[in-house]
């Protein structure tokens, strides 16, 4: 009422009465703005939660080596005593074990004679193959594939390998599950191509422990 009154004719110059509104406008805007905001942003306790996938923790991934196919070798992982063909007593120690998450077999092979050699299987299952390096401490090396025949007998030979120079010598390893729980290991090579086979190791694993 007051400045009503101050700005009737007469009372106060009409510049005056203008900048005095201005002012007060523009001490007002802010809070204007404030309270605007305020009623156009939405409450967070009004906004939908949209909800969330449920995750079981408990489910777990598939091991990467645990197939059938994968699983074809596993009846030589043990610790064997081996006693090669005609002969009474064992003549080495072979240990066969499962290394990184199933996904090979490890051979630690040692006689008593004082060699020694190891090798590694494992199934490629891109090639759809077991694979074994062997490599001894004379120094020899042998690499094989195949896989598992009819008779669920592992049968890898070198002339399955990309590394096999026809002409060469083939060299042919058959590992037979027993029903007693032995292991008989027949090595086999042939000059001609196949035609003939001559053994060079035929051994008989049974579990020591």
């Amino acid at each position: 009422m007051r400045i009503r009154k101050m700005l009737e004719p007469g009372i106060l110059p009409t510049a005056w009465a203008s900048s005095y509104f201005r002012e007060s406008w523009l001490r007002a805007r802010p809070l204007l703005g404030a309270v605007l905001a305020t009623l156009l942003v939405p409450s967070p306790l009004i906004v939908p939660i949209q909800a969330q996938p449920a995750t079981d923790s408990t489910v777990k991934p598939t091991p990467a080596c645990a197939s059938d196919d994968h699983r074809a070798f596993d009846f030589w992982i043990g610790i064997w005593d081996v006693t090669a063909a005609g002969q009474d007593q064992p003549a080495a120690e072979n240990r066969i074990s499962r290394e990184h998450a199933g996904c090979v077999l490890r051979e630690d092979y040692t006689t008593k004679g004082g060699y020694s050699g190891m090798s590694m299987s494992f199934y490629d299952a891109a090639r759809k193959a077991w694979h074994q390096t062997w490599m001894g401490a004379d120094g020899s090396a042998l690499f094989l594939e195949g896989g598992p025949n009819d008779q669920g007998e592992m049968v890898l030979s070198n002339r399955n390998t990309p590394y096999y120079q026809e002409g060469t010598m083939i060299n042919r390893i058959t590992w037979t599950p027993n029903a007693d729980g032995s292991v008989r290991q027949h090595w086999q090579a042939s000059k001609d191509g196949g035609t003939t086979w001559t053994t060079i190791f035929d051994g008989l694993y049974v579990k020591s422990r």
